[in-house]
């Protein structure tokens, strides 16, 4: 087991007393004796005493006492993080009343035995507050991309990975699967293998399917999913003999990062998106995208779509909210729009004062987002 960091015995005065540092270290709690110990703290008979008894608990805890935490006995243990015990131990003596306090001691036992989960993930409610690092806020400010392990940003037009690493942990669990029909360098793809869900990838361009291919192989598969990258045209390929093959029938999230319009031209193809002859010819190839994926999904399941909006001819085209009428058109449920600012592109870095002096002259403002629109669809 590591070294944690110490767990602060805290002064009981009235006020809230602050929380430590926020700490992913994991400490394995024996279950059963430390809802013991938690039985004892709730027999208390004054606030006081109560007070009294976290302090030495954590004491113990600060200690490393084995009896406590020789937490890697079979079915008698449970993985708790240093600054949930912290948040949850502060709670309890900032309570003025003793039925207050026991009433956050019973929280507490609670939230260490009983998870609770809603049908999309397996985030435990009952301990949200260890998920600090999963957003839930409509504004996303990003400095960088996450450039670890096989993500490569040499593929123009490819999404940040935190946007599927976010989507996959907000809604599925691990073992489900999801369709991403604009695959691409295989963002989607690399973040499944990580976070234990089963990924198919549909890629227009066969030679840049055969390089995520190659990029997947370099990328650690510790769950043993299935992450799959396929050349063919998500407007008409055929998802249910490709997820069959895997003895599937449905997907549980679908992902969708089409080109924007013609702003760059990935290929000569003319099933290609972004060879669109107009807007309006973009959104009709679109919408037969997501007539081709919505039968997957299962209801109630979640349909992410990440698109920009296009400057052309001196007008603001706001492409991202045509594309989002053309899902919401097809069953859908509009649940969330997440704006997005990324700071580090490359067009936007080494052409800086140049776009600034354009939106001087051309009386526009300049693109630094991208829309992240989240849909159910209905039962």
């Amino acid at each position: 087991m590591g070294t944690f960091p110490p767990l602060r015995v805290l002064a009981f005065e009235t006020a809230v007393p602050p929380f430590d540092p926020p700490s992913d270290e994991l400490i394995h709690l024996r279950t059963s004796r430390f809802l013991k110990a938690l039985e004892r703290l709730e027999a208390a008979a004054s606030v006081q005493a109560l007070r009294a008894g976290v302090a030495a608990l954590r004491e113990r805890i600060d200690r490393r006492s084995p009896a406590l935490l020789n937490g890697h006995v079979p079915g008698d243990s449970v993985a708790v993080t240093v600054a949930f015990l912290n948040q949850a131990f502060s709670q309890v003596v900032a309570a003025q009343t003793l039925e207050r306090a026991k009433y956050y001691l019973d929280r507490f036992a609670k939230s260490v035995t009983t998870p609770k989960h809603n049908a999309v993930s397996d985030i435990n409610l009952n301990r949200w507050k260890e998920y600090d690092d999963i957003l839930t806020d409509s504004l996303w400010v990003v400095e960088r991309r996450d450039k670890s392990g096989a993500h490569s940003a040499q593929y123009w037009g490819n999404f940040i990975p935190q946007i599927p690493s976010q989507m996959m942990r907000r809604f599925t669990k691990p073992g489900e699967w999801v369709l991403d029909a604009f695959a691409g360098s295989g963002t989607t793809l690399i973040e499944g293998r990580r976070l234990g869900r089963n990924v198919v990838g549909i890629e227009l361009q066969p030679e840049v399917a055969d390089r995520t291919h190659e990029l997947l192989a370099a990328e650690p598969n510790p769950h043993h999913t299935v992450t799959q990258i396929l050349a063919g045209d998500s407007a008409d390929v055929d998802y249910e003999a490709i997820l069959a093959a895997h003895g599937q029938t449905s997907v549980q999230l679908v992902m969708l990062h089409p080109p924007y319009f013609d702003i760059i031209k990935f290929s000569d193809d003319p099933r290609d998106l972004s060879n669109a002859r107009s807007v309006n010819e973009f959104l009709v190839m679109m919408g037969n995208v997501i007539d081709n994926v919505a039968p997957l999904l299962d209801a109630g399941r979640y349909l992410v779509l990440v698109i920009g909006d296009k400057y052309a001819g001196g007008r603001w085209i706001p492409l991202g909210f045509q594309t989002m009428n053309e899902v919401e058109q097809r069953g859908f449920l509009l649940k969330s729009i997440i704006v997005k600012n990324f700071e580090q592109t490359a067009a936007k870095r080494s052409h800086k004062e140049l776009w600034r002096y354009r939106a001087l002259a051309g009386g526009f403002y300049i693109f630094k987002h991208e829309y992240i629109f989240v849909f159910k669809k209905k039962s």
